[in-house]
């Protein structure tokens, strides 16, 4: 792992390893030996190609599952399970379809028992923050696939969590929808300072977005690859030329494809 002077590490991963169990006795073994540091209001991206395990070790930061091997801590305490103090986004949208863009978003601030004009109050911060001004009385079936990510991205701001995860969320979204939703993500970090965790296996998706590039190797069980510094200025464009050099040295070491 990297070092460097004054910086605080929000998130430490040592040595986590995991194996699952299927079918009574096979064992799967899916990561090996992960560690890991993510400083504090970084925008540290996980990449690797499918099936690398990176999204268990996102789960596993999560509280989600729980490392065979291997310690997680946040702000130096162990991670047991899943904490208001995490956010998550994941590449299914998971919004609850009877409830209007303002419902989903306030629920957070609902079950913490707020009351309930701050919890609209809060709702419609993270609404706007989000561009979704004028759409608070629509439901999820009313909107498009980019639209949908972005109430899951606000439902999980609301939480004011320290940390979002967010576990490859652009997926499903097409390749002009994709960029887009990738330059509010990241103008949505520089408004509202998080450490923000972001599992892809799109190495421009990865450069556009990341402080840090953590990559993971490919099959499994998964491996810690070289962690690369992106320190070229934001915003940035695929066909600058720092962006085309870091873009290269990813792809001569991984197993990824452009």
């Amino acid at each position: 792992m990297e070092k460097q002077k004054n910086v605080h590490n929000k998130i430490v991963c040592t040595d986590i390893g995991k194996t699952f169990i299927q079918k009574g006795t096979q064992q799967v073994h899916v990561l090996e030996k992960i560690s890991l540091e993510v400083h504090d209001n970084e925008f540290l991206v996980i990449l690797g190609p499918g099936q690398c395990g990176k999204s268990t070790l996102l789960r596993i930061i999560a509280g989600l599952e729980t490392p065979t091997e291997g310690q997680a801590f946040l702000d130096g305490k162990l991670i047991t399970g899943p904490g208001p103090d995490r956010g998550l986004v994941f590449q299914s949208y998971m919004l609850f379809a009877w409830r209007t863009v303002m419902g989903n978003v306030e629920m957070g601030p609902k079950l913490n028992g707020l009351p309930k004009k701050e919890c609209r109050e809060i709702a419609k911060h993270y609404i706007d923050l989000v561009g979704l001004q004028g759409f608070e009385k629509h439901y999820p079936h009313q909107l498009s696939g980019g639209m949908k990510q972005r109430v899951g991205i606000a439902r999980a701001y609301a939480n004011k969590p320290q940390v979002m995860l967010l576990d490859e969320p652009f997926g499903q979204l097409d390749a002009q929808t994709r960029l887009f939703m990738e330059k509010e993500t990241e103008r949505i970090w520089q408004t509202e300072k998080r450490t923000v965790v972001f599992v892809t296996n799109n190495i421009d998706e990865a450069l556009i977005l990341g402080d840090r590039i953590a990559t993971m190797t490919g099959k499994l069980p998964g491996k810690m690859g070289p962690v690369y510094k992106v320190d070229f200025e934001r915003p940035r464009e695929p066909t600058d030329m720092e962006f085309l050099k870091l873009r290269h040295q990813i792809t001569e070491a991984s197993e990824l494809v452009l």
